[in-house]
């Protein structure tokens, strides 16, 4: 029997997103250099924006990242005094993780950024652009779903 033919690039489901996970990283890069911020370290701010404290643990598993990934990333933000670590005085096994004065001053920049961007895809692509990026976010959020539970 003859070997199969592995499969061709663009015939993957995995190449394209790993590509626009690459290009979204680099369009986001301008906007957050000015703020001192990467995009995961971004992706941080913006969950404890919207409820600060959390735990490590449970940042960890709404970015899905690592703790050796998510460590270090706490590590140059607290370095930065945008937050700060705290154990949790109820319970000792946990760390909350807050944004400190500085971090909240920061909030204004960072609101501006998904604002900008829109203008941006709008200027490239139309409303049409702007729609589609929403229909696949839904669709991305919808795939995340499904396989969130495996990959835990």
């Amino acid at each position: 029997m003859k070997p199969a033919a592995p499969p061709k690039l663009d015939d993957l489901f995995c190449f394209p997103l790993y590509a626009a996970t690459n290009l979204v990283t680099r369009i986001y890069g301008p906007l957050l250099t000015p703020l001192g911020l990467t995009y995961p370290q971004y992706l941080v701010m913006l969950l404890l924006y919207e409820s600060a404290p959390l735990t490590v643990r449970a940042l960890g598993q709404r970015l899905m990242l690592e703790s050796g990934t998510l460590s270090p990333l706490l590590r140059r933000l607290e370095l930065r005094k945008l937050i700060k670590k705290q154990v949790d005085p109820k319970d000792g096994r946990r760390v909350l993780v807050f944004l400190t004065a500085k971090g909240r001053a920061l909030g204004a920049d960072v609101a501006r950024v998904p604002e900008t961007l829109r203008c941006q895809l709008l200027e490239r692509g139309g409303t049409e652009a702007a729609h589609e990026v929403v229909a696949m976010r839904d669709q991305l959020k919808r795939f995340l779903a499904a396989w969130r539970d495996d990959a835990d």
